[in-house]
């Protein structure tokens, strides 16, 4: 099966030098690669260009992407020949800088740019505005492929992560999404349609658990 697998972080520019991210090493993604590639899949590996995962990359194809809007259109590219499977594990940036401001001593907010701009400026303001949502666009481009998502959250408890995975499945018409993070706590739970969320407490169980999922996905077509 021809797989894609997205990992590491977007970037928003503040400036030319300067720039709005995500902790993301990418090596989760990179990891989930390497295994499809040890089962005999074909991988295209979309890596953000500050992933600093420093591991053997096995993927036959490596791209990287620098911004949301780039590995957007990264991801559409593929629509001339579509995957059987894309696991976005990429850590999209949710907010981008749609202008910055400098506070006169009055409180009046003035709008600056420029390729760097200067410290002597002082203290900034910043208007974020929300980035589109990759995952929300990938069933309409890709009809038939096999689309998990992830669903990282620090608050709250598994409960509720698992119930915020369920409810990304249903609004962006994915077939799966893998829960994390602080507030799912130790491991990862793989929501899979209406069956019972299934945890997977290794790297290598999650792993097993998709490459199987997208094996049957084969077996059935």
């Amino acid at each position: 099966m021809n797989c894609v697998v997205t990992a590491g972080p977007t970037y928003e520019p503040l400036d030319a030098v300067r720039r709005l991210t995500n902790f993301s090493t990418g090596t989760l993604g990179s990891q989930l690669a390497n295994f499809l590639v040890t089962r005999g899949h074909q991988v295209t590996l979309l890596l953000g260009e500050g992933a600093t995962y420093a591991g053997e990359q096995r993927a036959q194809h490596l791209v990287r992407f620098t911004t949301t809007e780039d590995l957007s259109q990264k991801i559409a590219s593929l629509t001339a020949a579509p995957p059987g499977a894309i696991f976005h594990t990429a850590a999209v940036s949710d907010f981008r800088i749609a202008k910055l401001f400098r506070r006169t001593p009055g409180g009046q907010l003035i709008p600056i740019e420029g390729n760097k701009i200067p410290t002597r400026l002082g203290t900034l303001v910043a208007e974020l505005s929300p980035t589109p949502k990759i995952i929300s666009r990938l069933r309409l481009l890709f009809p038939d492929t096999l689309l998990v998502g992830w669903k990282y959250e620090v608050d709250g408890r598994r409960a509720s992560v698992l119930r915020l995975a369920r409810n990304q499945m249903k609004r962006c018409q994915t077939d799966a999404c893998v829960a994390n993070g602080r507030a799912y706590g130790h491991g990862y739970g793989l929501v899979i349609d209406a069956e019972k969320p299934m945890h997977c407490e290794r790297n290598e169980d999650l792993f097993l658990a998709l490459t199987a999922l997208a094996e049957r996905r084969t077996a059935h077509i």
